[in-house]
């Protein structure tokens, strides 16, 4: 069963000649396989609030980081299970459509029906409000905000009437969420104080995130233009969509190297460009026309584009997360 927890983990799928164990059903129900995105900006806002308690002398609140981290990773199997609940009942969700054709879609795969899956939505919306609740009596009504535009995201990025994601601001909510709000929810909590500096510094990682949906759009490109969903590159266009995905990719670095250039971060942190390697793979495969045909053992198609940026959201982000350790441990500024 190990075995099978780790696959779903890395491809979002389980191979149909393994028998399909409880936790491999709700790995894939919660889409489990992305939330390393989610672990990395709890954490990123937890190293940035770990540097200020070492360097400003604020206090860093561990109970309420753990908290936060956990109900960050409760909210996105929540929005994930929002979205696949929500796009069926639009009419979104099919067979034919890109999102059963990768991994199995909850309801239309048998795996759980539509008052299961509701059920479970309001499960693990009832655990966050605990949460949620906690840390707001340790931290007062900023965590109302924080928790608020997190859910109002969550549940109207597919939900009528506002579907921001067939309005083309699928991506800005995801930056929105992955960095201020996520990032920076969790340095609040963490120290009871958010200064500008850590907002700029939830940017590149932000930006990062929606490097990976992005590319999921541009995968989806005709079956949403046909279905009338516009998403940023139906907006845009095909090619400029791609430009502008290997542009934010590479904001990401020239964003770190000027945080460090003011000085809000150490030298450590341009440890980064340790996965330029990834990028320039990255942004030669988007420079290309997406192959025909799925490459040998490729698990997820027919995605494409969202796989490359996931793999340099991944590397890129565990290389951000080291700098801010070192620049913990041992920081070296180059101005102060």
């Amino acid at each position: 069963m190990i075995q099978n927890w780790i696959e779903v983990l890395r491809t979002c799928n389980l191979c149909a000649e393994k028998r399909m164990d409880v936790v491999s059903r709700w790995l894939i129900i919660i889409r489990a396989c992305v939330f390393s995105m989610t672990l990395t900006s709890g954490l990123i806002g937890g190293l940035l609030a770990a540097i200020a308690a070492r360097t400003a002398g604020v206090t860093f609140d561990g109970f309420s980081f753990v908290l936060a981290v956990i109900g960050i990773l409760i909210a996105h199997a929540a929005n994930n299970m929002i979205n696949d609940y929500f796009d069926l009942e639009g009419g979104v969700d099919t067979d034919e459509y890109v999102r059963a054709q990768y991994s199995p879609h909850p309801i239309l795969s048998g795996m759980i029906g539509k008052t299961g899956l509701r059920n479970a939505i309001l499960a693990v919306n009832a655990l966050d409000v605990i949460i949620g609740g906690i840390l707001f009596l340790r931290h007062g009504w900023p965590v109302l905000v924080f928790a608020g535009l997190g859910l109002f995201i969550s549940v109207f990025y597919v939900a009528p009437p506002l579907r921001l994601k067939h309005h083309g601001l699928g991506e800005l909510s995801v930056g929105l969420v992955w960095g201020p709000l996520m990032i920076g929810g969790t340095y609040f909590v963490t120290t009871d104080t958010l200064p500008l500096w850590v907002i700029i510094a939830s940017l590149p990682y932000a930006l990062l995130v929606t490097t990976v949906l992005m590319g999921k759009h541009l995968d989806k490109f005709e079956a949403d233009g046909q279905r009338g969903i516009r998403t940023l590159p139906v907006i845009l266009g095909y090619r400029p969509a791609r430009l502008l995905n290997q542009g934010m990719m590479i904001a990401f670095y020239v964003i770190v190297v000027g945080l460090v250039l003011t000085g809000s971060l150490s030298v450590w942190v341009l440890l980064v460009v340790l996965a330029g390697w990834t990028l320039f793979r990255v942004l030669k495969a988007y420079s290309q026309p997406r192959p025909t045909e799925p490459p040998p053992n490729y698990p997820v198609w027919p995605l494409w584009y969202v796989s490359l940026a996931f793999v340099h959201t991944r590397i890129a982000g565990v290389w951000f997360m080291i700098g801010l350790l070192l620049n913990l441990l041992a920081p070296v500024y180059l101005r102060r």
